[in-house]
């Protein structure tokens, strides 16, 4: 299975905490980690030495200062927003599908039925959050003039069809996009996703492959009981830890700040 991150050198740790929860709760196999980084990492020989712990193969894939002089760029919209939406301009041809993950992910489960879902001529695979509230879906679509989706989808966990998407995605068009809704983006490479290629995401659901661990309340009321703490441990593949409070801050009280201080800590003192 091919993985694929985005970070720099202030998620290091957090990006250890994502991969060990995948080595020891999804299928063990032949796993290559491609992290996208504007410079190399500080730390690459130590994520090299770690992954291979892991039975990993570990690959920065240096996007360089230069890549992005022509786009659109503002403190609104850093180069990074780019790197998910060109990252088959830095893999391999030999790459064909590859999971992005946020950094803020904690796999529960096995992640193989996502991984080995058939794409056909979608481009992408991800769930949607905002089914929670479906009028956020409504004023999504609305202002990213996304009739045809599906709903709005999160970006956090993306399954990616590289080979269609090479056929498929410019360039020019992500760059022409943001400069025809600049003043409508609030998530940039998000609402870029959504509004150039939501009718071509594949919809997959947010309780089991990108659960938003604010909204266990929400999880729990719609299904009636069912999704509850027990129900979330044994079928959830995805916690996605959204938002600004962040479940390796100190003071986090959040309801899984347990599971995931458990895999930070085993990350984190892995390698010392």
């Amino acid at each position: 299975m091919n993985f694929l991150f985005s970070i720099d050198d202030r998620f290091v740790n957090q990006f250890k905490t994502t991969l060990l929860s995948i080595y020891h709760n999804s299928q063990k196999g032949q796993h290559n980690v491609y992290v996208l980084q504007k410079e190399l990492l500080t730390q690459t020989e130590e994520l090299t030495h770690f992954c291979h712990n892991l039975g990993m193969n570990y690959y920065p894939l240096v996007v360089g200062s230069d890549q992005f002089k022509e786009a659109p760029v503002s403190k609104r919209y850093p180069e990074a927003i780019y790197y998910r939406l060109l990252a088959w301009k830095y893999l391999p041809e030999s790459v064909t599908k590859i999971l992005y993950l946020d950094a803020d992910i904690l796999c529960l489960n096995d992640l193989s039925p996502l991984y080995e879902m058939e794409l056909s001529e979608y481009l992408y695979a991800a769930a949607s959050h905002t089914n929670l509230t479906n009028v956020t879906t409504v004023i999504n679509k609305v202002r990213l003039k996304a009739y045809e989706s599906e709903g709005y989808f999160n970006s956090g966990v993306l399954l990616m069809n590289i080979s269609q998407i090479r056929r498929e995605v410019r360039v020019n068009d992500i760059y022409h996009f943001i400069e025809e809704n600049k003043l409508n983006l609030f998530l940039p490479d998000q609402d870029i996703l959504n509004g150039l290629y939501g009718e071509r995401i594949a919809p997959i659901p947010d309780q089991v492959y990108n659960y938003d661990v604010r909204k266990h309340a929400t999880y729990e009321l719609l299904s009636g009981g069912k999704w509850d703490l027990d129900w979330v441990i044994e079928q959830t593949v995805f916690l996605h830890f959204c938002g600004k409070d962040k479940p390796w801050y100190d003071n986090y009280k959040g309801r899984y700040s347990s599971v995931y201080k458990h895999y930070y800590h085993k990350a984190n003192g892995q390698s010392n």
